[in-house]
């Protein structure tokens, strides 16, 4: 009392507060994936499919209804004690995400697609035994939404640490769902496997690169990193050989050469739902993490890390279309065509300078992602679709005269194909049109050119299915045309309409991604 007399009372420290409410998307998805956890571990074998579905779907579109409320909000801020930016890019993105992991998981709701056991021995009684008993995996509903929540959060981590949670919480689902394909399953275990140590090789590199950064800045957090590029100094090799470590890591999530070569073996032996889910949800993701890691912890250091992602750019853009020429399996072509597309969407990341010019890049990256994300998912919807004695007819040679065998099909399948070229009409003619534009206005107009020639590489393995579906007779005995599901038919439905809309009415999604990317990010 006399200390309290002599000295006063002590100034209460106001503790740190952490804005659950700006982060209840993720919270989300995070607490429907627990329940699910619960539901596997509490219910009844036969109930479980009919309560995780529910699940699932209800809480990425809760999700949805919550980012769209926020964005409404106008909510710009890095909460969680700083950890994680919801900003205007982060909620366009976590939108994004949880639209197309809503439409794919529609498509992984078909349990043709998926393991009996995945215990048993490939072939073995075991699993014969399980295929006649109707197994089915349904922890692949908490899997995926543990995957969906990664994704929303590593784009939005303002802090190295929180990535890197954020990309093992994304990865270590899709390592396991990987494995999981009810056919073929040697090739889904291998793509499981390279997936696995490639992945874990890259997330190496990433944890280095951010240890080094650390002892650079001392601070993982992005903005105190950028602070300290203009106020530390002989510290110049943890630097650059930080950053070189963490681009490595981002490169390979995105699929960018020379780090690709996982891409094609992942995206032909994974399960095709989960080819779609990774080949639209993750790249969206990885994407935010790469621009928020180079334009913000990096950004003073762009002349040092631009004529990097230049060589990166055009060599991934040459080895997708040129490699994507001579495959002869469909799912493979479209992982070549993927990594392409990552090249393009490069083009566009190098346009730093100005900040409307980074806005403009930006919004032109968030428009290219979701039109990208619906075409490729709708693309993979028609692959589940087309069938032979081994399950799905990957090889080239099995659609051909399939535009008079179903000629619906093989129209919508066309117009994804057409997408993926840019043709005018449809949306990846408006997307490439806006990354090569950010990609002009930031001076990159070389690389454009690039950009053009590949694509016009890349048009022709897109024409020569075209024209494979619907100028080549039917084989004898070619392939059968599965009954899409309720699901299945919603999906192709509505990325046909995505793919259209945006192509004929792009501007409201433009003008959306133009808000969202005037802020450009909280540091």
């Amino acid at each position: 009392m006399l200390a309290t007399a002599v000295l006063g009372a002590p100034t209460p420290i106001p503790s740190p507060t952490i804005e659950y409410g700006q982060l209840a998307p993720m919270l989300l998805v995070f607490g429907a994936a627990i329940v699910g956890v619960l539901v596997e571990a509490f219910t009844p074998k036969y109930l479980r499919k009919s309560i995780q579905m529910p699940i699932t779907v209800l809480s990425l579109i809760g999700a949805f209804a919550l980012t769209v409320w926020e964005g409404f909000q106008g909510v710009r801020n890095a909460a969680a004690m700083g950890a994680v930016a919801v900003d205007g890019p982060s909620l366009f993105i976590w939108g994004a995400i949880l639209l197309l992991a809503v439409v794919s998981v529609l498509l992984i709701n078909d349990d043709d697609q998926f393991v009996a056991q995945a215990a048993a021995v490939p072939g073995s009684a075991e699993e014969d035994q399980a295929i006649s008993q109707g197994g089915a995996h349904t922890e692949i509903y908490p899997l995926v939404l543990f995957a969906v929540g990664g994704m929303m959060l590593f784009p939005a981590s303002n802090d190295l640490l929180i990535m890197f949670v954020a990309l093992e919480v994304m990865s270590l689902p899709l390592y396991l769902l990987c494995g999981l394909a009810r056919r073929r399953r040697l090739l889904s275990q291998e793509a499981a496997m390279k997936y696995f140590l490639l992945g874990a090789f890259s997330s190496a590199f990433f944890l280095y690169g951010t240890a080094l950064l650390y002892g650079f800045a001392g601070t993982v957090d992005l903005g105190g990193i950028e602070k300290a590029l203009g106020t530390v100094g002989g510290q110049d090799s943890l630097l650059y050989m930080g950053a070189g470590m963490l681009g490595v890591g981002l490169l390979f999530k995105i699929g960018a050469a020379p780090f690709q070569a996982w891409k094609p073996d992942v995206y032909q032996g994974a399960p095709t739902p989960i080819t779609a889910l990774m080949a639209s949800g993750t790249l969206i993701a990885a994407f935010g993490a790469l621009l928020r890691v180079f334009w913000v912890a990096l950004g003073n250091l762009d002349a040092q890390w631009t004529p990097v992602l230049w060589a990166v750019a055009i060599l991934t853009m040459v080895v997708g279309a040129i490699l994507a020429i001579t495959q002869t399996d469909i799912k493979r072509m479209l992982a070549y065509s993927s990594i392409a597309h990552t090249g393009f969407l490069l083009t566009a990341v190098v346009a730093t300078g100005k900040e409307a010019q980074n806005a403009g890049a930006l919004a032109g990256i968030l428009f290219y992602l979701v039109a990208y994300g619906f075409a490729t998912v709708g693309a993979f919807a028609v692959v589940t679709m087309i069938r032979d004695a081994g399950g799905e007819a990957g090889h080239l040679s099995r659609w051909a005269g399939l535009g008079k065998r179903s000629p619906v099909l093989a129209g919508i399948f066309a117009l994804f194909l057409l997408a993926f070229a840019g043709i005018p009409l449809t949306s990846g003619f408006f997307g490439k049109y806006a990354v090569f534009a950010a990609a002009v206005a930031g001076g990159a107009v070389q690389l454009v050119i690039v950009g053009v020639v590949t694509s016009a590489m890349a048009a022709f393995f897109y024409v020569r299915v075209i024209v494979l579906m619907f100028f080549s007779d039917p084989a004898p005995e070619g392939p059968t045309i599965a009954v899409p599901s309720m699901g299945t038919a919603a999906v192709v439905t509505v990325s046909a309409a995505a793919t259209v809309v945006l192509g004929v009415f792009p501007q409201p999604v433009l003008d959306l991604a133009h808000t969202a990317a005037q802020s450009l990010f909280v540091r």
